[in-house]
């Protein structure tokens, strides 16, 4: 009723303007309205006004309803605004026939020989300027949105980049890392270079993904597990993990660090002692991958953002509309996030100019993006090159520290590599060339 009682006071309101806009051009065209002839006026304009509104809101209701998603396609359009015409004009007719034959008592063959087309020339003027305004502002409105979601994808791809340099280079990470780093090298050295090894490629990876909107299961399953052989390093057996050892299909992909920040969620929120030892489960369920572990939450800890998990539910609602599961009871937290096979194309319709005039500004950025990337893992690298000797000399003659240091290096080399696109062996020239055979190739 409320829907209702909404659209007849719009149609008032519209008749009202469209009687003051008349009255005015009236004024100045020196002929006014006086005394009954302008309530007159106003009474068959107000009814006039709420029918056409009315019958093309019906219009318009009717094609979103059959069209969905498709109103503004140009062929729709097309049949829509003939739609609006006929109503239009039909309308007119019956209110016409109705007011002459009804009120002014003139009979009907009277009233059809005396109808022309300069009767229907206003009505139809303002209707079509009307709905034409009203699709001209819904195509407007849903350029847009489009944009709006462009940014959003745009901006969750930023969020991921921002929170992963942040678990990057989060200084409670790293000095913890580091003191577990410095307990093994006295107690076990060979345990030592596996951390290091293992330290390296949780922050290779991060810089790696940071970039991709999806990610294969397979690499991210692998990633998990490298991550939690880093964690258990520090925890011992007081957390139990299972992984799944494979993907059971190939083409799935998931969010990039996704299983990282609900691993490290479980971890942080979570007593984990070896009377409390918590466990983590992960598997698949259907077309969901589920990371599930008992609820033993810390008696004093910070109350959580939630950034981590919001983020991964925003990034999935932009490339899909499978929805992220979360169940939280008092003994089990479980998280199922969907497995994808590609991700959902959004539809955008900038126009060729706007397109063009952006696509440098994007490169640009992109560029930045990557020589920031690579200048904050050359400066870890760097950092980390001297504790790694420092504890090398401090704790054993062997060289065990050559190992992590090469290792990285090469890992800096190749960032470097592809940052500033310079290869010994693949040059420009190279590029180059092949591009040209390939573009000559009919069969490519």
């Amino acid at each position: 009723m409320k829907y209702y009682l909404k659209e007849f006071a719009k149609a008032n309101i519209v008749g009202l303007t469209i009687f003051i806009v008349h009255s005015i051009i009236l004024y100045v065209l020196g002929n006014p309205w006086y005394g009954d002839g302008a309530t007159t006026f106003f009474i068959q304009n107000q009814i006039f006004s709420v029918a056409l509104y009315a019958v093309n809101t019906m219009v318009i209701v009717n094609f979103r309803k059959r069209f969905t998603g498709s109103l503004l396609n140009l062929k729709v359009l097309t049949y829509a605004l003939i739609a609006h015409i006929v109503v239009t004009l039909i309308t007119v007719f019956l209110l016409r026939l109705i007011l002459v034959t009804g009120y002014y008592k003139i009979s009907f063959d009277e009233y059809m020989a005396s109808e022309g087309l300069e009767d229907y020339i206003f009505p139809f003027l303002i209707t079509a300027v009307a709905t034409s305004s009203f699709y001209a502002v819904s195509r407007w409105k849903n350029k847009q949105e489009s944009k709006v979601k462009q940014s959003k994808i745009i901006a969750g791809a930023a969020s991921a980049k921002f929170d992963a340099l942040k678990n990057q280079l989060d200084p409670h990470f790293l000095f913890n890392s580091l003191n577990v780093l410095a307990s093994l090298i006295e107690e076990n050295p060979k345990q030592a270079t596996k951390f290091t090894t293992s330290l390296s490629k949780v922050y290779r990876y991060v810089l790696e993904q940071k970039n991709k909107e999806l990610v294969p299961l397979e690499e991210e399953l692998t990633f998990a597990r490298t991550y939690m052989n880093l964690i258990k390093m520090r925890f011992e057996d007081s957390i139990v993990v299972e992984i799944p050892e494979n993907a059971s299909h190939q083409e799935y992909k998931v969010v990039p660090l996704s299983l990282q920040l609900l691993l490290e969620n479980a971890v942080k929120h979570n007593q984990v002692t070896p009377n409390k030892k918590l466990y983590i489960k992960i598997y698949e369920d259907g077309n969901k991958l589920f990371i599930e572990n008992n609820i033993q939450a810390k008696q004093v800890v910070k109350k959580s953002s939630g950034v981590g998990l919001q983020n991964i539910r925003q990034r999935y609602s932009l490339l899909s509309n499978s929805e992220v599961h979360i169940v939280d009871d008092s003994e089990t937290f479980q998280v199922g996030i969907p497995l994808l096979t590609q991700a959902e194309q959004v539809t955008f319709e900038p126009r060729q100019s706007e397109l063009l005039a952006d696509k440098r500004y994007q490169r640009a950025k992109k560029k930045v993006e990557d020589l920031k990337g690579f200048y904050i893992h050359f400066t870890i690298y760097a950092v980390m090159v001297p504790v790694f000797i420092y504890f090398n000399v401090q704790s054993t003659s062997f060289p065990w520290a050559l190992f992590p240091i090469l290792g990285w290096g090469w890992g800096v080399a190749g960032h470097a590599s592809e940052v500033f696109g310079w290869s010994p062996l693949f040059n420009k020239a190279w590029e180059r060339k092949k591009v040209e055979k390939l573009m000559e190739d009919e069969n490519f």
